[in-house]
């Protein structure tokens, strides 16, 4: 059986009250048996988080990869473990975007995640112009193949992928349960074919992109997606604990 999950990112929002309060809550809420939950807060926030004894796991939405140094600004691997932190965002679109985040860099970063035991949580999907032209399959192909496909059996294992059509992140607009199945079927596909199907049946692949309290159900009945990661509706303490019960 492979582990359902669903994961709050907060992105730049919320102060340090606002951050307790709202993990709080979230913690203080009757949880779905066999749920992971995690949170990506503000970086300056893990710490105090941390030390709120939950059931929740925490995890970064960037970070550095390397140990320390020179890196004005930065995160480093390191220091993101230290302060709590389970699971790391990688190859977010907003990050490939925004910041200009390419293939290499990206690689680094899954590799800096597993060799300090930061579980990856590696983002992909497709723009609307190439999913307009029905090229979707070959370009969330590519960024698997250059930024994540080079782990062996072992290190694949330890990794999460989350599908976030670029399309449907932070607009409304939901990719169709059959879109978001396809897709999944698609890179559960790749997966087998790169490492076998025993690791294709076990890595969790997590749809992101516009998933609230009234959709979330029907996404999580496709067979192959097995969570979200949830933007906007996790800053709700009761539509993310909504989305998580609706398995």
């Amino acid at each position: 059986m492979r582990k359902k999950i669903v994961a709050g990112n907060w992105k730049m929002n919320l102060n340090k009250l606002e951050a307790q309060v709202l993990f709080r809550a979230i913690d203080a809420s009757p949880k779905p048996e066999n749920i992971e939950l995690i949170i990506f807060p503000v970086s300056v926030h893990l710490g105090k988080l941390a030390d709120v004894s939950s059931t929740i796991a925490l995890g970064v939405q960037n970070f550095y990869p390397e140990e320390k140094g020179a890196f004005t600004g930065e995160l480093s691997v390191t220091q993101a473990k230290d302060s709590g932190a389970e699971y790391a965002l990688i190859g977010h679109s907003e990050r490939r975007s925004i910041f200009g985040e390419d293939a290499e860099l990206l690689r680094s970063k899954v590799d800096a995640a597993i060799e300090h035991g930061l579980v990856p949580v590696f983002c992909c999907g497709e723009p609307l112009e190439l999913r307009e032209i029905g090229e979707q399959d070959d370009y969330v192909k590519a960024q698997l193949i250059d930024s994540l496909f080079h782990l062996d059996k072992d290190q694949i294992l330890k990794c999460i992928i989350a599908y976030e059509p670029v399309w449907a992140i932070g607009t409304g607009i939901t990719a169709t349960s059959d879109q978001a199945e396809e897709m999944h079927a698609a890179i559960r596909q790749w997966l087998e074919e790169k490492y076998g199907r025993a690791v294709a049946d076990i890595v969790p692949i997590l749809y992101g992109g516009s998933c609230n309290p009234s959709n979330a159900g029907e996404l999580f009945a496709c067979p192959n997606v097995d969570g979200g990661l949830i933007g906007g509706a996790s800053l709700d303490a009761i539509s993310f604990m909504t989305i998580a019960g609706s398995f």
